[in-house]
């Protein structure tokens, strides 16, 4: 049986994070994935250009049971401190809107950078490796796994949650925290479109593929960002967004031309040209196909000139509160993120450590903290596995 300090389950962001700051500390560590290569949501991300953190991060960003446990992380390794690791490998990256952060280049290259910090810090990686069995006594945690037993002193859960199945996503980690009396939150997919029923989906089948700006909202939570029409319901920033406050059942509100008087719009159109039809004075601010979907659905036909300034409040609240009520989501296979997760109540938020099991650390997408999109689940993991490094 191979004796190791430390080991870590989960070659993703927080897990290579996390092995890296162990492995400076002189522990011995292994670091073990199932998959071929280490770092492949990383890889994915960003269209493959990787949005590594966010400028704009603090805990407001996030969603947990306890929306303060993420501050500790946080402050002791800052999206300022990720920035600095980037720099130091002359990785050229660029800010895209709100903050968020990408490579130039490929997403590769903080794999790269990650495998090369591994590499000088004495990490073992042992890939194509898969978990079997686990469990405690008096010499530490023993692990069975396809390639062997090990015996290590602290072992840290690095392993993701139930997001992107196809890329081999398992709730393993939740299991772990189970075996051990380490409470596990309800989980659902997050940062996911969002989808309608048939009647919806039949209604609005041809808006598929068109983008729009928009503020949607939902129980007391916006977001301005572009969203899309797709051949199951609704996609984009923005909806990504609320999909982590959404619940089913709920509505969200669609507020299109945001920053747009549509009423005033409205009855300027009909006051310079009042032999044109409501389809055209939306599409002065909305995708015709988008413009020609809300005026049919009002039931709008002839000129404006014969709509009174009541027939045209009501079509502008169609266009700027749009309420409308999803069925589902598209689920794991397509969510950026899990919500839910380890309970962070059991967690000891300066380290990650459990409370009632010494040795046993949670980090990463694993744990009840999701953030909002836009790089900051990246700097989650960064820095909730640099803290449990400093003390696995």
């Amino acid at each position: 049986m191979q004796h190791y300090d430390v080991v870590v389950l989960g070659a993703g962001a927080a897990g290579m994070m996390c092995a890296i700051e162990a492995g400076r500390r002189g522990r011995t560590v292994l670091l073990v994935d199932h998959a071929k290569a280490p770092g492949e949501k990383i890889r994915i991300s960003g269209g493959g250009r990787c949005n590594f953190t966010n400028r704009h991060t603090s805990h407001g960003n996030f969603l947990s049971a306890n929306p303060h446990f993420c501050k500790s992380a946080l402050k002791r390794y800052t999206q300022q401190d990720f920035i600095a690791l980037v720099d130091r490998y002359a990785i050229a990256h660029h800010e895209k809107t709100l903050g968020q952060l990408f490579c130039d280049g490929s997403s590769r290259q903080i794999i790269d950078m990650l495998a090369k910090e591994l590499n000088q810090a004495g990490v073992t990686l042992r890939l194509s490796t898969h978990f079997k069995s686990l469990e405690k006594d008096a010499d530490g945690f023993r692990i069975q796994l396809s390639s062997g037993s090990v015996l290590c002193e602290s072992l840290v859960v690095a392993t993701g949650g139930k997001s992107i199945p196809k890329m081999g996503a398992t709730g393993l980690g939740y299991t772990i925290a189970e075996q051990f009396g380490v409470g596990v939150m309800p989980t659902r997919p997050a940062l996911v479109p969002l989808t309608f029923d048939n009647g919806l989906r039949a209604l609005l089948n041809p808006l598929s593929g068109t983008a729009a700006d928009a503020i949607v909202r939902c129980n007391g939570v916006s977001f301005e960002e572009a969203m899309l029409f797709t051949h199951r319901g609704i996609s984009g920033p923005s909806v990504l967004q609320i999909s982590s406050y959404w619940r089913e059942g709920d509505e969200i509100i669609l507020s299109l031309a945001p920053h747009q008087d549509v009423f005033q719009l409205l009855r300027k159109a009909r006051s310079d040209n009042g032999r044109q039809s409501v389809q055209s004075a939306l599409a002065a601010v909305l995708p015709k196909r988008l413009a020609q979907i809300i005026a049919e659905a009002q039931g709008t036909s002839g000129n404006m000139a014969d709509m009174g300034d009541k027939r045209l409040q009501v079509i502008a609240d169609a266009v700027q509160q749009w309420r409308i009520k999803p069925i589902g989501s598209e689920g794991y296979r397509t969510a950026e993120v899990t919500l839910g997760g380890v309970d962070t109540a059991d967690l000891d938020s300066r380290n990650m450590e459990s409370k009632s099991v010494p040795g046993l650390y949670f980090v990463g997408e694993v744990v009840d903290v999701t953030g909002w999109l836009g790089g900051y689940n990246f700097q989650w993991a960064w820095s909730s596995g640099w803290v449990a490094g400093q003390s696995a």
